[in-house]
């Protein structure tokens, strides 16, 4: 009988991942459809559950020195570009992002406005943590206009300096009017 040798690094990496996918299984932050918000949805579990449950994360630094702040947009998790809405609509728009930079982001980040109309949410967005090199959701609540037409709505993230970074991400909806629908 043959032997199969499996590598201990590999091995752990596969049971790394299969760790944080499960982490990523838990219900999601639960957003105020009243209050426009924009949040970053870690997949790995929150940090104070893990130190009540004994794990080994540790909680985020409120500040980092001579990091980098970077954000990759990969992918529109809801509304595609051009979506057809109905007027007044209400709306939440979430994009998947990394956290590509040396920094991990705290409360003190911000999404904010850089072009087009806000559509009812607040022009700066306070950003919840993700540690660096992870994925995260990024998430806003918006209202469609009440007039028929195309709106983009251009948002970037912002350090606790003010300064911008990383990809934009933006909404574009198409408003139909009455006779359309």
């Amino acid at each position: 009988m043959k032997k199969i040798w499996v590598d201990p690094v590999a091995l752990t990496g596969l049971m790394l991942l299969l760790l944080l996918l499960l982490a990523g299984c838990r219900p999601g932050v639960q957003v105020n459809a009243g209050t426009p918000v924009a949040n970053f949805l870690p997949p790995t579990a929150d940090p104070a559950e893990a130190q009540l449950s004994g794990g080994d994360l540790k909680p985020l630094p409120t500040r980092q020195t001579d990091c980098e702040n970077q954000l990759i947009f990969l992918d529109d998790l809801t509304i595609p570009d051009g979506s057809e809405v109905e007027p007044g609509q209400h709306l939440t728009k979430r994009w998947l992002v990394k956290n590509n930079g040396s920094c991990n982001w705290d409360s003190s980040y911000s999404l904010q406005l850089i072009s087009g109309l806000a559509l009812g949410a607040e022009k700066v967005q306070q950003l919840y943590p993700a540690r660096q090199s992870t994925k995260a959701v990024v998430e806003i609540s918006v209202t469609a206009p009440d007039n028929p037409g195309r709106y983009n709505s251009w948002w970037q993230a912002y350090d606790p300096d003010g300064n911008r970074f990383g990809d934009p991400i933006y909404l574009e909806i198409s408003v139909i009017s009455e006779e359309e629908q």
